[in-house]
């Protein structure tokens, strides 16, 4: 079967508001020559835009989709949240929430960013396809039911989870989060249910700073149903891979979920400007093997990859041709240019000795029954 690819220009139409970086431009901040906050259009398009040169799209199942409807929005967010961003989008756009900025039709195209990773879980879901790749902006991983958060407007991935689950499609659903920055929004979705298993590899106390301790496990029904994997800052490679195979794919098998879904970031690879943690175009390949071979092993294969965050438009197109070849087993291959660069910058044997007993402390914490209630 077919690997998809959903995606829609109006996404890359979203604007960034003013800001520079993830600061307001103000009295003593100057704005930038590119404008506004670094989740901008440019680093998913140039995705879009490699894929195309290399030839890699013509081996794909492109597809759009209609924006998520009300009734699925309002699954997971309150009907007054939602009413007071389309008023304020209809208006000429601003701000709701906390750094997410948006412009008139800000509501439509976050909408359509959710309908996209709707589409592409349904058509996984549903056997239409054997896995996918959703390039979703904006992006959605830090969205509480009632607050906006960091770029992110609404839930997408919650939103299209909620949407099958509605329509018998899966019961048990995986989430693994390797965005630097820790999945908050959807920890607290289901931090207190048992059919939804949330794991998120992050940066320790990058973004957001007071969420994403190992103790935090879930709560009632969902004690022991969510993960949290805080790195360190220069992580790299090796540590990414280790945390797979002794946290995470241990994690998926115990739960044996009818589907997993990736929140695709690759804000955690070298240059990106909002991490430090190392990780190349082929930590990103790798451990998208990883993820399929679970998905084979535990779901018939069914997978999907939901974009997320990583804001450096020289390499993020590398990161997710290298992501999406391995999803497709296509032979076309995007080669990174920075490759023998970054595998030079790696932590040194040391380092990644210290890393690995760090990644072994968690996992044995996460062995263990979950305390709590």
């Amino acid at each position: 079967m077919t690997t998809g690819f959903f995606f829609d220009e109006r996404c890359f139409w979203h604007g960034g508001g003013n800001y520079a970086l993830t600061l307001p431009v103000g009295d003593l901040v100057q704005p930038l020559a590119a404008g506004g906050l670094p989740e901008s259009p440019e680093t998913k398009r140039r995705l879009k835009n490699l894929m195309d040169v290399t030839g890699l799209t013509g081996e794909l199942e492109v597809r759009s989709a209609q924006p998520a409807t009300r009734e699925a929005l309002e699954r997971i967010h309150p009907a007054s949240l939602l009413d007071q961003f389309k008023e304020m989008s209809d208006a000429g756009g601003g701000e709701i929430g906390l750094r997410t900025p948006f412009g008139k039709g800000g509501y439509e195209i976050a909408a359509l960013s959710a309908g996209i990773a709707t589409d592409a879980i349904r058509a996984v879901a549903s056997g239409d396809l054997q896995n996918a790749y959703a390039l979703s902006r904006p992006p959605g991983h830090h969205c509480l039911p009632d607050w906006p958060n960091g770029f992110c407007l609404l839930a997408n991935i919650a939103i299209a989870i909620e949407t099958v689950k509605s329509e018998g499609r899966a019961n048990r659903v995986a989430v693994l989060d390797w965005d630097v920055h820790h999945g908050n929004g959807t920890e607290a979705i289901y931090y207190d249910r048992d059919d939804v298993l949330t794991i998120s590899l992050h940066q320790e106390k990058n973004y957001p700073l007071d969420t994403g301790d190992t103790s935090d496990r879930g709560k009632g029904d969902g004690l022991g149903h969510n993960i949290n994997v805080p790195l360190p800052p220069g992580a790299g490679h090796t540590t990414y891979l280790h945390a797979m195979e002794k946290i995470v794919l241990p994690a998926l098998a115990d739960f044996k979920p009818d589907m997993i879904i990736v929140a695709c970031g690759f804000d955690a690879a070298a240059f990106d400007p909002l991490s430090r943690m190392m990780a190349t175009a082929d930590t990103f390949r790798q451990m998208t093997k990883q993820v399929m071979g679970a998905a084979q092993t535990l779901c018939d294969g069914k997978l999907v990859l939901v974009h997320e965050g990583g804001y450096s438009e020289a390499y993020v197109p590398f990161c997710g041709h290298a992501v999406i070849e391995e999803l497709s087993g296509s032979a076309i291959t995007a080669e990174d240019p920075m490759a023998l660069s970054l595998a030079t910058r790696q932590p040194n044997a040391r380092v990644q000795a210290f890393f690995a007993e760090l990644v072994d402390e968690m996992a044995d914490f996460f062995a263990k029954p979950p305390q709590g209630g």
